[in-house]
């Protein structure tokens, strides 16, 4: 039997705002590699994304390599890593040629192929295509064989495959360039695996909303979503990156599954939790999947409040953690009550203002006459439009300083 760890969108070196993530993803990364040793996984697959830019920064490199050769275990457990839509292709290949004599390879180019070879660890490239390679891991009496399928655009996909006509659908491009894979490699007598980073979905059924932190696939320039029935009927389990939850997109005929990110990167995701799939596999044979969750890295919250007594006992019951806090108010936060709250926690990310009961006029839309009054009469109107009331004389007094208005006549 072939065990194998799923896991996917590290984004290494990717912030909350102004607030760096790279120490809870050192201590995420090191919680994968436990669980990979303690399931005793036999193969790694890295969905894409693995950075969180075009150009990374060296901390975010350095913690990649180190947890990547911790994962191989020194070159006896392969590794296959593809790109995704926020890595650079040239960057992600450029440590192929080394990575590999550890068992790491490294995929993010349709053109490319992996050079076919026995390497001291016993690990074995059998076959090699573009988009495909086929493994043999010593102690594993089956072959196992890997679809790869990195991120491309509708533009760069036909470059790489060489199409010629503009008019055929992207998903079409794609499920008959798999087809063809699979026909030629994937038979009844190994494990027959699709890793990839697209936006997958179940025809028919709604798409999944994208990330906040996420750039987005699915727009002008970008791809058409795929649906799972574009995935060859001999894949067993198809890998994906790019979702940030953990997501069973569809399981019949095979499981296709989204692993999650390790941490959660934007507010949206506030209340998911993070996990890596393990997986079971023998050839002909349903997969076994289970998803493990991950501990490690701060929470993030979305809370709200009307009063500061309870704003600060939860803020100091929950010190490790991101917030995101939205106050409730007649008026505006004041300064104090602010100061208090930042004070109180050094994870808010964001606060923000509710005004309680604004009294919304639907028939405050400008006019041509509107347009016609002074800078105090509009600010006043924009005023009374957003907060409901008429602003302060204080605030009234500061922005009549501002623009250097005389209104003694």
């Amino acid at each position: 039997m072939l065990k194998i760890l799923h896991t996917a969108d590290w984004h290494l070196g990717k912030r909350l705002q102004e607030f760096p993530r790279i120490e809870e993803q050192k201590l995420v990364l090191d919680e994968i590699c436990q669980i990979a040793d303690q399931q005793e996984v036999d193969l790694i697959l890295l969905a894409g994304d693995i950075f969180d830019s075009f150009n990374p920064a060296h901390e975010a490199v350095e913690l990649l390599y180190k947890t990547l050769h911790r994962l191989s275990k020194n070159g006896q457990r392969p590794v296959f890593a593809i790109s995704g839509n926020h890595d650079s292709t040239q960057f992600v290949e450029a440590p192929d040629p080394l990575a590999r004599e550890m068992g790491i390879f490294f995929y993010s180019r349709y053109d490319s192929i992996i050079a076919s070879g026995k390497l001291d660890s016993g690990i074995e490239i059998l076959h090699s295509d573009s988009c495909f390679v086929e493994l043999k891991i010593p102690k594993i009496d089956f072959p196992i064989r890997l679809i790869l399928a990195p991120y491309a655009n509708e533009v760069s996909l036909k470059t790489y495959l060489g199409e010629e006509n503009r008019e055929e659908e992207f998903r079409t491009i794609l499920s008959e360039k798999w087809r063809q894979l699979a026909d030629q490699y994937c038979d009844g007598a190994g494990v027959n695996l699709f890793i990839g980073h697209f936006y997958f979905s179940k025809k028919g059924e709604p798409l999944e909303a994208e990330p906040e932190s996420e750039r987005p696939i699915l727009h002008v320039g970008g791809t058409q979503a795929l649906f799972t029935e574009n995935l060859p009927r001999q894949i067993q389990y198809a890998a994906l990156g790019h979702l940030h939850r953990y997501h069973a997109v569809d399981k019949n005929p095979s499981p296709v599954v989204y692993s999650s990110s390790p941490l959660a990167y934007s507010f949206s995701e506030a209340d998911q939790q993070k996990q890596v799939v393990v997986i079971e596999a023998e050839p002909s044979q349903a997969i076994k999947y289970q998803p493990i969750p991950l501990k490690q890295g701060k929470a993030l919250y979305r809370k709200s409040f009307d009063n500061l007594p309870d704003t600060l006992i939860w803020l100091e019951a929950n010190p490790y953690c991101f917030v995101e806090l939205t106050y409730q108010t007649e008026h505006s936060i004041d300064a104090a009550t602010r100061k208090a709250i930042l004070k109180a926690h050094d994870g808010i990310v964001n606060l923000i203002p509710q005004i309680k009961n604004p009294l919304h006029n639907e028939d405050m839309n400008l006019t041509a006459a509107d347009l016609e009054k002074d800078m105090i009469s509009l600010f006043k109107l924009y005023f009374q439009n957003e907060r409901g009331q008429e602003p302060h004389p204080e605030l009234l007094d500061m922005f009549k300083e501002v623009i250097s208005q005389d209104t003694s006549a």
